[in-house]
């Protein structure tokens, strides 16, 4: 997509401040049009359902009445994915920041930024690309490398050292996961010992934490 032509902007966010804000902001760049705002997501999937092709980007708030903003990315994401979004949110956590990003969000930043990150941060994004504030790449990187040491660990374990490691972590016996797997309590006994080995743990609890904090459940 190029700025050759104007993009189609709605905005989404619960105070009419933000709202005119955005806009005012816009006005005056070439390109770029705010073509619809709502105050709630309901609003705005009723408008984009009645003529998506008039929009090529919406600019999300996520706390929202109703429909969250990460939910409305998710559905304006799945229904018409030539839709871009950008979520413009205050917070700056790992839950909002990775709910975000699996919902497919092109871009996030904080209602802090300036107009000349806004403005950057469009021009990133409806140019095929993302962008995300420097105050949330440290998140998104955190994200990234417990993931890549989660895979890591997995491929260490076994598929029944993993079977047995998630009956485990919810707190089955080992002559329960015995029945369960229709093994011997001595064969599930001595997986039990290959994984306390493989993740460095020296007890079954120090392995449930393990567990928990690497995304296991």
């Amino acid at each position: 997509m190029t700025l050759s032509s104007s993009i189609n902007i709605i905005i989404a966010d619960d105070h009419q401040m933000i709202l005119d804000g955005i806009k005012d902001m816009l006005a005056a760049e070439s390109g770029y049009n705010v073509a619809a705002t709502a105050p709630d997501g309901q609003k705005v999937l009723e408008i984009i359902n009645a003529d998506p092709q008039a929009f090529n980007l919406l600019i999300t708030d996520i706390s929202m009445p109703g429909i969250t903003g990460i939910e409305l990315c998710r559905k304006v994401k799945a229904a018409y994915p030539h839709i871009q979004v950008l979520v413009l949110s205050m917070y700056s956590s790992t839950e909002a920041v990775q709910e975000a990003v699996m919902a497919e969000a092109d871009g996030y930043m904080l209602k802090n930024s300036g107009k000349q990150e806004l403005i950057t941060a469009l021009h990133r994004i409806t140019q095929g690309g993302t962008y995300f504030s420097e105050a949330i790449l440290p998140i998104i990187y955190k994200q990234y490398q417990k993931a890549k040491i989660k895979d890591e660990l997995l491929h260490q374990l076994s598929a029944r050292e993993l079977e047995i490691l998630l009956l485990i972590v919810k707190e089955q016996t080992s002559e329960e996961i015995a029945n369960k797997l229709f093994i011997s309590k001595k064969t599930v006994d001595n997986h039990r010992a290959n994984i306390l080995e493989k993740t460095g743990c020296k007890t079954t609890i120090g392995l449930v934490k393990w567990a928990i904090r690497n995304g296991i459940e």
